[in-house]
């Protein structure tokens, strides 16, 4: 029994697909024991603090008003709410007509205002790469080309130049620039085609300089600003000596290809906002290598028409004297590569990928360690091996067993005494993990690839009792939704929960709102501690972690397989606690609010926030599992970062709505006018899920 065309494309290609939408998926997935991917992602010293139990929950002090409203669905706070009280009563217009919604009047979100610029603070001493505050992407537009090789290409020269552990590198296609949100969501545009540019993807161009974006043009057709290109064909192809400016040193002399086109002397326009960069040492001198600047909020672009992306093994060296050259200049090339990247505010500090290292094993319970080891015994081969089709995992006493470390076949030191970290401490995580059964089991390592595949062998036929967790300080191969790449520095919280959910529950019904619980659970973990209530940590909708609505510090991945009537899932979640790059980390706020108030809160660790957020999501599973989502809404809204927020519906120039609130199965609620409210649902673009977001047809 197969599921139909139809369905296996809508289980690959939906997020949110759920059961009303198509009522025979549970039951065909349970006779094929299958895997239902709710890739439902997801772009960081410790003094211990507060013991915990936790100060009264928030979902406790409401219980009365919850009970009083059970057979209500809550789109945001209740209106006797104190935090709601303490904002400007400000409501937005159009949801009042909503009335039969039971909609209560929204308030504005208490996220700083528009006249507080996100950076300002940091003037103050807290130093970033990103200062920009964009997700720290570089997009390739390639136009029309499809060959891969040319995205590997210019992807491996860029990977060479700039911190891995600062950037993300995706192509852009052409028909993502109008249809998708990339303009807001990244730093650099890297246009590396000779084709024509379309008139409808120059304007998006222009508007992501307006927009304060960066540009790298490798040999394209692409100017602006009265700059224009010049066909010299007797150019092409060929390799040419070029003079390049310096700023502060004497001019450097490289041999590149060169694209057969150079820039036009004499260039229209603002000539203040032109500057040559660099010239061919030809008699013409002609210009190969231009600055331009647009607009008011910091856009820039250099533009070259000498093939920096290229090197010796390129098809278009013909002769073993031009290879000869490029080889010769191979490093001038790189440090006029990296000078253009720093001069565009990217970071082009080296930093090496790090070595797997073997996993511990630990627990905060001797009791559950003894029984997990006791387990094993039976559950692995002569030689302690436990397969797996992602990870295998070699169980050994000690150290001195010598297994190799691969990203296949990793060892796992089953002895807590020899265990020791800078960067974690089994004694931190114990003091504040309240669980009944969730992080349990834990296995810990310095360096591995990704936390989401280390439970893979182990999570179908461990007791429910011992909750697994894995916990990592870096990743190497840090997964995201959609595919996209999850930057994992030290100072980042890492780690995979395993958790089973009935399917005949509340929340087995409602899988997806597993993100929404856990991107809460990190925020409570922190602003329950008492002193931190006011500490600007929010959630996105669906699973990301905010300062306030500026910047993104966190995200949250799903991967939940359905054996029998039990979910068996996966929760990656990632989240910055003392990196301030790429982005920015709970560290940092926590500074700036003690600044700004005079407080001496202080800093918090990993290993504290991992152990609170899987305490307090094991709690409010509990809460959900009784009461369903009016159980947690209220909490959800008060934390999360879209009230009194419009989206654009489709398409960037689509109808307005606003936001005010999720539906029973997590999808966003928006009311447009005239048409009441609606559920909504993102359309699969990999940049912004708030972005075209699509009304599904009933």
């Amino acid at each position: 029994m197969g599921l139909s065309p139809f369905l296996q494309t809508e289980i690959s290609s939906n997020t949110f697909l759920l059961p009303f939408l198509v009522p025979n998926l549970y039951l065909q997935l349970s006779a094929l024991q299958g895997t239902w991917s709710d890739v439902c992602c997801y772009s960081n010293p410790f003094f211990y603090l507060y013991p915990l139990p936790f100060p009264k929950s928030k979902l406790e002090e409401e219980k009365e008003q919850e009970e009083a409203g059970a057979g209500e669905h809550h789109h945001l706070h209740h209106s006797s709410c104190h935090e709601c009280l303490q904002l400007e009563n400000t409501t937005i217009e159009s949801v009042k007509f909503a009335s039969a919604e039971n909609i209560p009047e929204l308030p504005e979100d208490c996220s700083s205002t528009a006249g507080e610029k996100g950076d300002e603070w940091l003037q103050k001493g807290v130093k970033r790469i990103n200062l920009a505050g964009k997700p720290p992407n570089i997009l390739i537009y390639l136009g029309s080309e499809a060959a891969k090789g040319r995205f590997e290409q210019v992807k491996s020269v860029l990977r060479e130049c700039v911190d891995a552990e600062s950037y993300t590198i995706y192509q852009l296609h052409q028909e993502q620039v109008l249809r998708d949100p990339w303009i807001d969501n990244s730093l650099l545009l890297v246009i590396a085609t000779e084709e024509p540019i379309p008139e409808g993807s120059h304007k998006q161009f222009m508007t992501f300089l307006s927009r304060g974006g960066k540009i790298l043009g490798f040999s394209s057709s692409f100017t602006f600003g009265g700059v224009q290109l010049k066909h010299k064909n007797k150019l092409r192809k060929a390799v040419h000596e070029l003079l390049v400016s310096k700023k502060d040193s004497p001019e450097v002399k490289l041999n590149l290809l060169v694209s057969g086109c150079v820039f036009e002397e004499g260039m229209k326009g603002d000539g203040s906002r032109v500057k040559v960069w660099s010239r061919l040492n030809n008699a013409d001198k002609d210009p190969v290598i231009v600055h331009l600047t647009h607009g008011s909020s910091g856009g820039e672009a250099i533009l070259s028409q000498a093939h920096l992306e290229l090197d010796s093994s390129s098809m278009d060296v013909q002769t073993e004297e031009d290879f000869n050259l490029l080889k010769m200049s191979n490093s001038k090339r790189y440090e006029v590569l990296k000078e253009i990247l720093t001069c565009l505010g990217l970071s082009c500090e080296s930093s090496e990928i790090p070595v797997l290292t073997p996993i511990y094993l630990l627990s905060p319970d001797e009791e559950i360690h003894l029984a997990f080891l006791k387990w094993l015994e039976g559950n692995v081969d002569a030689e302690g091996l436990r397969p797996s089709s992602k990870v295998s995992l070699k169980f050994i006493s000690s150290c001195e067993s010598k297994v190799e470390v691969t990203p296949s076949l990793m060892p796992v030191l089953t002895e807590m005494s020899s265990f020791s970290s800078q960067h974690f401490s089994l004694e931190t995580y114990q003091q504040h993990l309240q669980t009944k059964k969730l992080g349990k089991i834990l296995l810990f390592t310095e360096v591995t690839t990704t936390t989401m595949n280390l439970l893979d062998g182990l999570m179908f036929e461990l007791p429910e009792e011992m909750g697994l967790i894995a916990v990592a300080v870096r990743q190497t191969q840090g997964k995201g939704r959609g595919g996209n790449v999850w930057l994992s520095p030290v100072g980042c919280a890492l780690s995979t929960l395993h958790i089973s959910i009935p399917l005949h529950s509340n929340l087995g019904q409602r899988i997806p709102f597993i993100q929404h619980l856990v991107s809460l659970a990190v925020v409570e973990a922190v602003r329950s501690i008492p002193g931190y209530q006011d500490i600007e940590l929010r959630v996105k909708w669906p699973n990301d972690i905010y300062y306030s609505d500026l910047m993104k510090l966190g995200g949250v991945l799903v991967n939940s397989t359905l054996i029998e009537t039990t979910f068996h899932i996966l929760i990656g979640f990632g989240f910055n606690v003392n990196n301030s790059n790429p982005t920015i980390c709970i560290n940092d706020l926590i500074a700036k609010f003690n600044r700004e108030e005079g407080t001496e809160l202080k800093a918090l660790s990993a290993d504290c926030l991992i152990a609170r957020t899987v305490t307090v999501l094991e709690r409010l599973i509990e809460v959900f599992q009784e009461k369903g989502p009016n159980g947690v809404l209220p909490l959800y809204y008060k934390y999360w970062v879209h009230s009194g927020k419009q989206v654009r519906l489709r398409s960037e120039d689509g109808p307005l709505a606003w936001i005010v609130g999720i539906d029973d199965y997590g999808y966003l609620q928006v009311h447009q006018e005239g048409k009441g409210v609606e559920s909504v649902h993102p359309d699969g673009n990999s940049f912004d899920m708030l972005r075209n977001l699509i009304v599904p047809k009933h």
